[in-house]
């Protein structure tokens, strides 16, 4: 029994080992064929990079309390929103007292015809009375002296109405200089009034907000940042010897994690090159680990939702 049991023994091991020896090869293409599919997944890239965007800050216009802000971070805004207002109940109440001030000079601006009204019928009395006594002259029923009397007189009238109308002239316009200080003074006021409603400048995301609603505020105190999301921008690193392969506005591949092992890929457009060279930044690495000094290129990119400011990215040329 212990004889058959060692024969079936070495029977067993002798066909372990010929199956072992059999399969070796196909292990060794099986591991190869693994090795190729996992080299397959990783994307050969030419210089990375992190998401960018222009970024705006948008200060305060006015000073005083802020009384209503509207926004929150993430939010998305369009240019020309009204967001907001600071309180502006005083440059009001001076408005009203520059328009008062300029309603009272007014008041004194005189009434020119008016005034030339009195002469002017005493003219026209005269000239009436000139023609009645040219008919008396004619029928001899009045002197010569009479007549030129008259005519005297109306030349006298004349020039008391002109000399009061230049008068009446001189002081009008000297009221309407006045005023003219006055009316610069609300132009300005207006303005500054249209400042105390926050708008909104340009479309883009808030990204971070400096300010609440009741705080106090102050010209170009900042409120909140705001960037265009629409299209993020990766700021790349090239060594030297990679220059002559980009171009502005030269197409290039973009990869970023997709989160499942594997990588995104878009299209970017070159948008700016560095004409100068700098130190490449601890975090980044080129494409020829040798080289120290690097040019910076700017790549624009349309963004779906997926890219956020700050999130790494490799290119391929």
């Amino acid at each position: 029994m212990d004889k058959i049991n060692k024969n079936e023994f070495q029977k067993l091991r002798g066909n372990h080992f010929q199956l072992s020896t059999f399969n070796f090869p196909f292990i060794i293409i099986a591991i190869a064929i693994i090795m190729s599919a996992c080299n397959d997944n990783k994307v050969s890239y030419d210089a990375s990079g992190s998401f960018e965007a222009e970024e705006t800050i948008i200060s305060s216009e006015a000073t005083g309390t802020i009384k209503r802000l509207e926004i929150e971070e993430g939010q998305t805004l369009e240019a020309g929103q009204n967001i907001g207002f600071i309180d502006s109940l005083q440059l009001y109440l001076k408005k009203r007292q520059l328009e008062a001030q300029v309603i009272a000079i007014l008041g004194k601006k005189p009434n020119i015809p008016v005034q030339l009204s009195a002469l002017q019928e005493q003219l026209k009395t005269t000239e009436k009375e000139k023609i009645r006594i040219t008919n008396l002259v004619k029928g001899d029923a009045a002197t010569t002296k009479q007549l030129d009397d008259i005519n005297a007189q109306i030349e006298v009238l004349k020039k008391q109405i002109e000399a009061q109308q230049s008068t009446l002239s001189i002081s009008s316009e000297g009221i309407g200089k006045d005023i003219v200080p006055l009316q610069v003074q609300i132009e300005q006021l207006n303005d500054q009034l249209a400042k105390c409603n926050i708008i909104n400048p340009t479309n883009g995301t808030v990204l971070a907000k400096y300010a609440e609603t009741n705080e106090m505020t102050a010209i170009g105190k900042p409120l909140y940042k705001i960037a265009d999301l629409s299209n993020i921008i990766l700021r790349a690193y090239i060594s030297g010897n990679q220059l002559t392969q980009v171009k502005l506005n030269q197409k290039v591949k973009v990869h970023t994690d997709d989160g499942k092992g594997g990588y995104k890929e878009t299209e970017g457009i070159i948008i700016w090159i560095n004409d100068k060279a700098e130190f490449t930044p601890k975090t980044i690495q080129t494409k020829d680990e040798r080289a120290n000094m690097v040019y910076a290129i700017k790549v624009k990119v349309k963004n779906d939702g997926a890219y956020k400011i700050g999130m790494y990215g490799e290119i391929s040329f």
